[in-house]
């Protein structure tokens, strides 16, 4: 391997898969854990009834930790609370985390009809970005640590040889080669984060495609696994270990480190969807039991699918005229189970218990 120099560009990025043996004993054991772990959330995932209760909720946190990853940091308030799209107001750190879920989600929806590609990876960058992303073509790309202020590495430079290292790291991510699909996760997201082929973006757009590669493979069914907390909370191991694969090779390091990341989060994750499902069920019985008058599946679910809710999401949803939406939420407010604020003019309904929940670590 050539020697590594962090202020040179790292053109001799070799090419995938690692010319080493990866799957140690150590390694496999960590494989079955996280994949355990991972069935145990894709069984969870099919016991909320609207899947849209967790699309809208858990990758809002996911985009909340990979942002502040970037140094991009909101809160879970602000972000239910614009996550219909409400501008006014809206700070330009909450604009760009719910451009990484609208990215998020978009990339999801186009897995169901194309494959993981160099093309989706541009657009879920864009979206990023809100700004035309293609490979860079211009060099003076470089990481540099914050404190310091050095350069830690310089990727590759050069559209055509970039474009080389993606076509090798697209045609990786689909070859069938009997390596269990979350050593090769771990793999393909070092290798994307090392091309950097963005000049900014790429790791949000490295951590998208994360979860996008583990709906692809079928190990989850929607991108509700919540891996950037896990990657905030170890930022410097993180960052450190994805340096040591750079300089010294240091695969099987790398990989356990990731397998770890899959599997924490995964039981996270597992444990927070069954705290949800009891939520509704309170949720429910607290309505039947208090308000029966104004219980409704489908009101109780729109709470927790929008948790900030307005008298026109009932109105929009068609669950009642807007006088009647305008009872039953006071009436939900005064049962206890929803606060009420004013935004301007605006009436917000805020399900607090559910958020509370969300907020948990």
């Amino acid at each position: 391997m050539a020697k590594f120099d962090p202020n040179l560009p790292f053109n001799e990025l070799p090419f995938l898969p690692p010319n080493i043996d990866i799957e140690t004993p150590a390694i496999l054991k960590a494989c079955i854990e996280a994949n355990k772990e991972l069935a145990t959330l894709k069984v969870a995932e099919r016991l909320i009834p609207n899947q849209t209760v967790l699309i809208n909720s858990i990758p809002l946190l996911e985009s909340q930790a990979s942002s502040a990853i970037e140094n991009i940091v909101t809160t879970t308030d602000e972000l239910f609370e614009y996550a219909q799209g409400e501008v006014s107001g809206m700070n330009p750190a909450i604009k760009e985390t719910l451009r990484y879920r609208q990215a998020l989600y978009q990339g999801y929806k186009t897995l169901k009809t194309r494959p993981l590609s160099i093309a989706l990876i541009c657009d879920i960058c864009t979206t990023i970005r809100e700004v035309e992303t293609e490979v860079r073509k211009l060099p003076g790309t470089a990481l540099i640590n914050d404190l310091t202020r050095k350069k830690i590495y310089t990727p590759p430079e050069g559209e055509s040889l970039l474009r080389r290292l993606l076509t090798n790291w697209q045609e990786y991510l689909h070859k069938e080669d009997g390596i269990d699909p979350l050593i090769k996760l771990a793999i393909q997201h070092y290798q994307f984060e090392a091309i950097h082929p963005f000049s900014d973006g790429n790791g949000r757009t490295g951590r998208i495609v994360n979860l996008l590669y583990l709906i692809d493979r079928g190990l989850i069914d929607a991108p509700v696994l919540y891996l950037s907390n896990y990657i905030i909370e170890h930022k410097t191991q993180y960052y450190e270990k994805l340096l040591k694969v750079t300089t010294d090779e240091a695969w099987v390091d790398w990989v356990f480190f990731f397998l770890k990341a899959v599997q924490e989060t995964s039981k996270w994750t597992t444990m927070k969807i069954f705290a949800i499902q009891e939520l509704i069920k309170d949720a429910r019985d607290l309505i039947k039991a208090k308000a029966p008058h104004i219980y409704n599946k489908e009101l109780v679910e729109l709470l927790f699918v929008q948790p900030y809710v307005r008298i026109s999401n009932l109105v929009e949803t068609n669950l009642v005229g807007r006088d009647t939406a305008s009872k039953h939420l006071k009436i939900l407010c005064e049962i206890g189970f929803l606060n009420e604020i004013k935004r301007g003019r605006e009436k917000l309904f805020i399900n607090h218990q559910f958020l509370n929940l969300l907020k948990q670590k």
